[in-house]
Order: C-alpha cells, then structure tokens, then sequence
C-alpha cells in the first residue's frame, strides 16, 4: 500500500460478519477487501464517465419517439 489514511466506517452487523468470515476464508484483511471493491467501483465510474462523455454528440429521442420508431419498423 502506497499511503494509507485511516477512516472509521459502520457496517451492518451481518455485512460486517460476511466480511469478517470472508477476509478469514481469503486470508486477507477486511481492510484490503474493502479498498478493493471501492477500487473496482471507482474503475467502473471511470468507465461510465468516459461513456458518457463518448455518447455526448449522439442524438437523443424521447421515449415516446424510440417506441414508435420500433413500432413503425415492426419491431414490436
């Protein structure tokens, strides 16, 4: 770990207890499972940002526009 800050987070006791359970079976601390996943889900912001940023110059149809346009082509 590069440089760690401490913070105090409140789980759910049975979320607590699943990783408590799990960090033991892995032999891993709960502290390295948590930066994981908030690592893997700050990965999956990034790519949605990037996503989104990719799709601005699409053009957009409302709801109502997109069923008939399916309709209309036989699609549904």
């Amino acid at each position: 770990m590069d440089e760690s800050r401490r913070a105090t987070i409140y789980f759910d006791a049975d979320v607590h207890r699943a990783l408590h359970l799990g960090a033991a079976a892995c032999n891993r601390s709960i502290s390295d499972m948590v930066n994981e996943a908030v690592r893997m889900t700050l990965a999956e912001d990034a790519d949605d940002l990037i996503d989104s940023d990719q799709r601005q110059a699409e053009e957009s149809s409302s709801f109502e526009e997109f069923v008939t346009g399916l309709r209309n082509g036989g699609r549904i």
